[in-house]
């Protein structure tokens, strides 16, 4: 196979199974990032280091002080498959990899020194061993959780609100004292400062190097894996919204109408729509893309048509798709592993 899959179509490389990919980190940008990350770790004094592998996804196992990394960050040609498939790539800037892999070092930190194990751990975070759930739901304008990676993603479980706590206190010259001020988040991050102190240069009690379901071990396809990402981000579309579309469309059933249809409005609005929503409501945007979709189709079986002005009407729609994409967010976010 021999790296033969960087050319092929996208129809070829989905029958691909991930272990057949051979991928390596080393060479790539994701080596310069995780090597960036271990600067930041000693930059505060930190002696502790935490080792990488190649993933399905990011992930840092429980008891394990490494950091997965996703295959998709590895390759352009994953990269743009991963774009094709989920609208967006998880971690492809900068900032946004880095983000994730301070989080990651969070978890990665936890496990080395076992400190959720700590009586004053548990009573600002709470327990370790909560189950996590399928679903959490945020709530955006509590001062009790830092807000670091997008969907409040601190309040999904105690060991994310610590790997958030860390992230934020990690971050090169930012200054979390004077953004968390009055806040009683601050309390969590003055504790992660006291803790890195304190635990500097003590040598980690767990210091293994294994390896969590690496890419080599996973016999899935690609088209299995997005098909199995797609049904984790899938919506329903309920009836009742068909209310707002005929209220901001109007139905047409003339063959001949002047008027543009909603349907290809719609079309022609998709990606701006998506992005700008998802990025507002911190929604992965394939989810709004599903919603945006599923409002494709209604448009179509109802045979609407433009009412007002495409600028007035592009107004509406982005009303309209962010009020949905809220309520998605309010029932409940599920939990990504990252």
């Amino acid at each position: 196979m021999a790296r033969r899959w960087q050319t092929m179509s996208d129809e070829r490389l989905l029958g691909l199974r991930l272990c057949e990919l051979e991928l390596r980190i080393e060479g790539t940008v994701m080596e310069e990032r995780t090597v960036r990350l271990d600067e930041e770790l000693a930059a505060k004094g930190l002696r502790f280091r935490p080792h990488y592998w190649i993933g399905s996804e990011w992930f840092t196992p429980d008891g394990v002080p490494g950091i997965a990394i996703p295959f998709f960050l590895l390759h352009p040609r994953l990269t743009e498959l991963e774009r094709e498939q989920m609208l967006e790539v998880e971690g492809q800037s900068l900032a946004e990899c880095m983000r994730i892999l301070r989080h990651e070092a969070g978890h990665a930190i936890d496990n080395a020194y076992r400190l959720h194990r700590r009586k004053r751990w548990r009573e600002l975070f709470g327990s370790f061993t909560d189950p996590y759930p399928d679903f959490y739901k945020p709530r955006p304008n509590s001062r009790r959780f830092v807000q670091h990676l997008r969907g409040w993603y601190a309040q999904a479980h105690p060991a994310e609100d610590f790997a958030e706590t860390f992230a934020v206190w990690l971050t090169p010259g930012y200054p979390w004292r004077k953004r968390y001020a009055d806040w009683p988040a601050l309390e969590k991050l003055e504790y992660v400062d006291e803790l890195m102190r304190e635990i500097a240069d003590e040598v980690p009690p767990v210091r293994s190097r294994r390896f969590v379901e690496p890419l080599r071990q996973l016999r899935t396809t690609l088209r299995d894996y997005y098909r199995q990402k797609h049904e984790l981000y899938a919506v329903e579309w309920p009836a009742y919204y068909d209310r707002d579309l005929r209220r901001i469309f109007r139905e047409d059933l003339r063959e001949e109408s002047t008027r543009m249809s909603a349907a290809a409005f719609l079309r022609s609005q998709r990606g701006d729509l998506c992005r700008t929503v998802g990025e507002a409501a911190a929604v992965p945007v394939y989810t709004v893309d599903q919603l945006l979709k599923n409002m494709i189709e209604r448009c179509r079986a109802l045979r609407l048509r433009l009412r007002e002005s495409p600028r007035r009407t592009r107004e509406a729609i982005l009303l309209m798709l962010m009020m949905h994409t809220m309520h998605v967010a309010h029932a409940g976010y599920p939990r990504i592993a990252v």
